[in-house]
């Protein structure tokens, strides 16, 4: 299975960034890619305004067309995006949505666990999902969660438990002190905890290597990274935005999961 991953920063306007990334997808599944896989925020980059002023259900306009790009390119497309969810007083919220769309799916899974720390509380504006999500591609079952998810390993054990042996991972990961660190040692434990590969798209980082290191907020640290079922690193970005093609043997995970059954 060939995997595209689009490496990007998005902006305000979910116009401009279905034109930004429909460069990438095209150029990445000119290279043959029949899975692409793009950033968490892909419709509205994170501190960009409102989230529920572009909101959108699943035939909106950034929806339609990249279910449009996926047939004419006659891949499959996963992307962040945002869908109106309730109102709570004066805030109307969203969930945030990993698009599915491309060779029969046009489906979303709402990310579950919402970024809520000491210092940042997304569930003040956007609504957490209750459903685990898995879609088939090539024959293979792919999993589907989005950053923050990624640090409660029973999702992913899960989700392998329910025949996942790949999951997607779109992601907006914030800067700082240690963050790197954190993001690549996660990834590699899911894929490890789960006898899966792992492919987590992130958002690069605004202002690019210059800005690396200092805090942010969730608005993306790049390294996009693609995992195998032993935590081997297969291919990983830089802080800039690029785009990755990657080849893996979807048994690799199945021959895993036998020699070592964690699950």
């Amino acid at each position: 299975m060939r995997i595209g991953i689009v490496q990007v920063t998005t902006t305000k306007d979910k116009c401009e960034n279905l034109f930004l990334v429909t460069e990438s997808i095209r150029r990445v599944a000119k290279h043959g890619a029949t899975l692409i896989v793009c950033p968490e925020a892909t419709s509205q980059a994170f501190d960009s305004g409102r989230l529920d002023t572009q909101a959108e259900e699943l035939d909106g306009p950034f929806s339609t067309g990249l279910r449009e790009l996926a047939a004419e390119l006659g891949v499959t497309i996963v992307a962040g995006m945002f869908r109106p969810a309730d109102t709570q007083g004066e805030v109307n919220r969203v969930y945030n949505t990993a698009l599915i769309t491309g060779n029969g799916h046009h489906e979303g899974y709402d990310k579950i666990h919402t970024f809520d720390t000491a210092t940042y509380s997304e569930s003040d504006t956007v609504k957490p999902g209750s459903r685990l999500h898995t879609f088939t591609h090539e024959g293979v079952t792919i999993g589907v969660a989005t950053c923050f998810d990624i640090r409660f390993p029973e999702q992913f054990k899960q989700l392998a438990r329910e025949g996942a042996q790949v999951i997607l991972v779109p992601t907006s990961w914030a800067d700082g002190e240690n963050k790197l660190e954190q993001w690549n040692t996660l990834a590699r434990a899911r894929a490890l905890d789960a006898g899966v590969f792992i492919i987590a798209p992130d958002q690069a980082r605004p202002g690019g290597t210059s800005e690396a290191g200092t805090a942010s907020g969730p608005t993306g640290i790049g390294h996009s990274i693609a995992v195998a079922p032993d935590g081997t690193v297969i291919a990983q970005a830089g802080y800039e935005p690029e785009v990755l093609v990657v080849d893996i043997d979807p048994e690799q995970a199945l021959k895993q999961r036998k020699a070592l059954p964690l699950l």
